[in-house]
Order: structure tokens, then C-alpha cells, then sequence
């Protein structure tokens, strides 16, 4: 079983990193086969609404660092998301990942929606993961829900959701291992 395991956060070794190195480790106790993508540290394009993935069931109008991991993300069971709080909601670069994960819909006139996912059906589960400065669940504003929704629409179960508030500074998660524990139960 592979799961992939996706940073969202600027700051390597950061509070993010260690939230997500925590729950892979989890799975990798459990047997699972992981890999890192550190979005920050990609040449990686945002989508741009071309629709060639339309045809070409992927995207093809960037050739970048995201581009060899499409084979991966469809053979995946699991996906880790992991991404600190920013202006109530998600890093520029999740949100890039995500957008960029569109080449995986269809047109389905069948469907009620209009569009299915090539990803649905295939029990594949997400966890997602945010780190907040901010301690109050009120200030988290969108962060969870930009990323439950879209992997709800691409057909993830989603297997759990942790919010790690109260930290700020670089790798201060480690002082509340706690946190770092009930991350690494998650898978």
C-alpha cells in the first residue's frame, strides 16, 4: 500500500513536516509504503483552466515537478495532507496541488453532477492535517474545508482530520508530543 504524503508549508522541518512525518510513520508501522512531496521546494505551475487534460486524462500542459507524480497519486491508497494556516486557509501551494489534481475529473452526463473523478471508487482515503498559530478553532476560517472538500469530490474517504493549534515557531510541535502521538495514530 503506498500513501502519499503531501507539505503544503513553506518551512522545512517546520511544524507542518513534523505533523506529517508523525502520521506516515503511523502508516509505515502499519505496513504501508510512503513518500514525501515538499510542494514549497517544486517547480510546479498552477492550473491554468487549458482543459488538454480533457483528452489527455492528465495534465499535459506543464512539464514540471508535479508531472511524475500523477502515476503515483492514481496508484496511491492514501493521501496525507498537510498544511499550515494561512490567512484563514491553505498555502499557495496546496492550493496549486489541488487545483492541479482537476486533471482527474470528467465530463460524465451521466452523473448527477456532470462529472465524475477516475479517482472515486477505489477506496482510496485521505488524512487531512492543518497547524495553526492561531488557538481558537474560530480562526482556522476555511482551512479544513479547502482541503476536505476537493478530495470529497475526487471520491477520498476522508479517514480523519487533525488541527494542531497553539504553535508558531519552527519545530515546536516536538514540545507537545502529545500532538505528535495522536498524529501518528491517525492512519
Amino acid at each position: 500500500m503506498l500513501i502519499l504524503g503531501i507539505s503544503g508549508s513553506p518551512r522545512r522541518g517546520g511544524n507542518s513536516d513534523r505533523v506529517l512525518d508523525a502520521i506516515l510513520t503511523g502508516a509505515s508501522e502499519k505496513g504501508a509504503d510512503t513518500e514525501v512531496l515538499y510542494l514549497s521546494g517544486m517547480e510546479m505551475a498552477s492550473c491554468i483552466g487549458c482543459e488538454n487534460c480533457r483528452m489527455d486524462k492528465v495534465c499535459t500542459r506543464f512539464e514540471d515537478d508535479l508531472t511524475p507524480f500523477y502515476p503515483k497519486i492514481s496508484r496511491a491508497e492514501g493521501i496525507v495532507l498537510v498544511t499550515p494556516v494561512y490567512n484563514y486557509n491553505v498555502t499557495a501551494w496546496m492550493k496549486a496541488f489541488i487545483d492541479r489534481l482537476y486533471c482527474f475529473y470528467d465530463f460524465d452526463n451521466e452523473h448527477p453532477r456532470g462529472w465524475s473523478s477516475r479517482l472515486a471508487e477505489q477506496g482510496k482515503a485521505a488524512i487531512l492535517a492543518i497547524v495553526a498559530e492561531q488557538v481558537d478553532p474560530k480562526d482556522f476560517g476555511v482551512t479544513m474545508e479547502a482541503l476536505r472538500m476537493p478530495m470529497e469530490a475526487l471520491g477520498y474517504r476522508i479517514a480523519g482530520e487533525l488541527a494542531v493549534p497553539g504553535v508558531f515557531e519552527a519545530g515546536i510541535v516536538g514540545d507537545r508530543p502529545e500532538m505528535l502521538d495522536k498524529a501518528a495514530l491517525n492512519p
